[in-house]
């Protein structure tokens, strides 16, 4: 699917065009959010005819991955992902880091997340292994070696102080580690050993003994994941309001020799079951290695389409299950705790990084024309299941950075039913009716009872994050949302303060008097910024609103009846032990408790 522009904006697979092509042209009510919104953008299509649907499987990886459809669950663009490269051409191979696959008869291992990852292997391979990291041309003429032969980095091919039997072995315990195979690499190290110290070799012997140890601790370092051995990579997945984080576990023999994390787009909305369906595709187009078992943490959309595309990369066969209980399901569990772990770590990352959050900050202003930088923004967003225990958040920014001990909830309290807007109003309204009574609170008018986490800013009775005020409010909604909000602005006198709604839908911020919302590009630091904030809202509200819930569902039925106290409710519990023991029993036995009357122990019996 093509936009007006002509960019790409959606890629999929029918067995059936013309069905599929028509549930994106029905009537916009029978569709799902996303699929009304995409339908709105399509100006063309075309469409590629395949052999089999494995082929169109493998072609719709290809293209989303190219093309970074708007539409699609994708894999975070970061141009080509990093893979290790045993350049096996070269008569004196070296390993080293490549953005491009080529079918050029040197071995890739791969892809990596980032640079960062792929750097500490080839760091690890390099300590482990003597290969040559040099790009000279080798003809053992050499006078003399280099540094890396004296701190047993290389064996020096270049003085020919080793033969191309000895390199070429190097380079195949490095391929053996690379795979996982580290068993095979010590059995082979261990009779090198044991050979060189009989021919009385032994300043040899010793060098391998110390690349024995150092191997030995680095296996150590490694997690025991099964107790059988086993040729497996495990998933497991976390998901923000935006964005999802999938860990890979790779496990090979009974160790896991090594993990990383990659960043879905475009996942809001969607099913776990389709995020890790769209990475399994995407991740394994480009993956130098399918091992023999995939663990996915639900069932897979196409699961057995998948499993044939799978195993036709692999040459054999691959089974992708879904572990309920055991080893693998803790796998699993684990990948997922690894996610989120990444997850957060990437946050926090970003917000340590000045630059960008300075960046964030200049590009917000530009793009939303705001008088100054935004160096105070505040965030707010309402909680509620089908109207019930609606309660409103309020999260401040300052420079960038998170400021909780400024965070405050809000019940909701004029407000029946499920209704965003009347419930968005009166937040506002109640924030900065506090604002304006803290300028005024030495005539000591009672401010409105607002809910505040522990530790929060108070001084003297002032309440700091109410007293200052703004340099952007963001709510979370679209149109609606900030029309009821400015209104209350206006109503409170404060409509010089820069107000947007940020929809979910595009992330697209609404502004005041502007028809066409601003969409902000989606490698915007400004935009993860203003993401993390309002997710940072959301996060905030449905935590209150969970406690809330939580708390509601403890309480006893006998809570509700007029003229039954704490003690009068312990005297019955005490006497009948439960809620169903008081149901069973007699307006007699009732009335016969201590502190009751007969007319209240019929009102007791008639509300149970």
């Amino acid at each position: 699917m093509r936009d007006a522009e002509q960019h790409v904006i959606y890629v999929g697979k029918a067995a059936n065009l013309r069905s599929r092509m028509r549930s994106y042209f029905g009537s916009p009510l029978s569709m799902e959010p996303k699929t009304r919104a995409l339908s709105e953008s399509i100006a063309d299509f075309e469409y590629v005819v395949t052999h089999t649907e494995q082929e169109a499987m493998h072609l719709e990886a290809e293209l989303v991955k190219r093309h970074q459809p708007l539409f699609n669950i994708r894999l975070r663009d970061d141009k080509h992902y990093p893979y290790l490269k045993v350049d096996l051409v070269d008569p004196w191979p070296r390993i080293y880091i490549t953005r491009r696959v080529e079918k050029d008869g040197g071995r890739y291992f791969g892809p990596f997340a980032n640079a960062g990852s792929v750097r500490r292997t080839l760091d690890l391979v390099n300590k482990l292994f003597p290969w040559r990291s040099c790009t000279k041309t080798i003809t053992g003429t050499d006078p003399r070696p280099c540094l890396d032969y004296y701190i047993n980095r290389c064996i020096a091919p270049c003085t020919s102080y080793c033969t191309k039997e000895e390199y070429d072995e190097v380079i195949r315990q490095v391929i053996l580690f690379l795979e996982g195979r580290t068993d095979e690499v010590v059995r082979q190290l261990k009779r090198e050993m044991a050979a060189a110290s009989a021919a009385m070799e032994y300043e040899r012997a010793g060098r391998m003994r110390d690349q024995l140890q150092s191997i030995d601790r680095v296996t150590e370092r490694q997690t025991v994941a099964s107790t059988r051995p086993a040729d497996e990579d495990v998933f497991g997945l976390a998901r923000g309001e935006t964005d999802a984080v999938v860990q890979v576990l790779f496990v090979r023999g009974t160790r896991m020799v090594g993990a990383d994390s990659f960043t879905m787009e475009g996942t809001r909305d969607e099913s776990d079951a389709d995020i890790m369906a769209s990475f399994i595709k995407q991740f394994y187009e480009s993956a130098t290695y399918v091992p023999r078992t995939v663990i996915v943490p639900v069932t897979l959309p196409e699961q057995e389409m998948i499993e044939a595309m799978l195993s036709e990369r692999r040459g054999g066969r691959v089974q992708v299950l879904v572990p309920r209980r055991g080893e693998k399901r803790g796998l699993v569990e684990m990948a997922a705790n690894n996610a989120r772990e990444s997850m957060d770590m990437a946050k926090v990352k970003w917000l340590a990084d000045s630059g960008k959050r300075e960046a964030a900050l200049d590009e917000l202003e530009e793009a939303l024309d705001l008088p100054s930088r935004p160096t105070r923004i505040e965030c707010y967003d309402i909680s509620n299941i089908q109207g019930t225990s609606s309660v409103g958040s309020m999260v401040v920014f300052a420079d960038g950075h998170p400021r909780p001990q400024e965070y405050r909830r809000f019940r909701i309290k004029t407000v029946e039913g499920a209704n965003d807007f009347a419930s968005m109003a009166e937040v506002l309204r109640r924030r900065f009716r506090r604002a304006r009574e803290q300028l005024l609170r030495e005539t000591g008018a009672e401010a409105p009872e607002i809910e505040s986490p522990a530790g929060d800013a108070r001084r003297n009775g002032r309440d700091e994050s109410f007293a200052a005020l703004p340099d952007l409010v963001i709510i979370d909604g679209g149109k609606g949302q900030l029309g009821a909000v400015l209104d209350v602005m206006r109503e409170m006198g404060v409509k010089q303060i820069p107000t947007v709604g940020l929809a979910k839908q595009h992330e697209e911020i609404y502004v005041q008097d502007v028809s066409e919302p601003v969409v902000l590009p989606r490698t915007s630091q400004a935009l993860y910024l203003v993401q993390r904030i309002r997710d940072e809202a959301h996060r905030f509200a449905i935590t209150y609103h969970r406690g809330i819930r939580k708390k509601a569902g403890f309480q006893s039925a006998l809570d509700s009846i007029p003229g039954v106290g704490p003690k009068r409710k312990k005297a019955l519990l005490r006497r009948f032990g439960s809620v169903r023991g008081i149901r069973e029993a007699t307006v007699e036995d009732l009335a016969s408790t201590v502190g009751f009357t007969v007319n209240l122990a019929e009102k007791v019996k008639a509300a149970l």
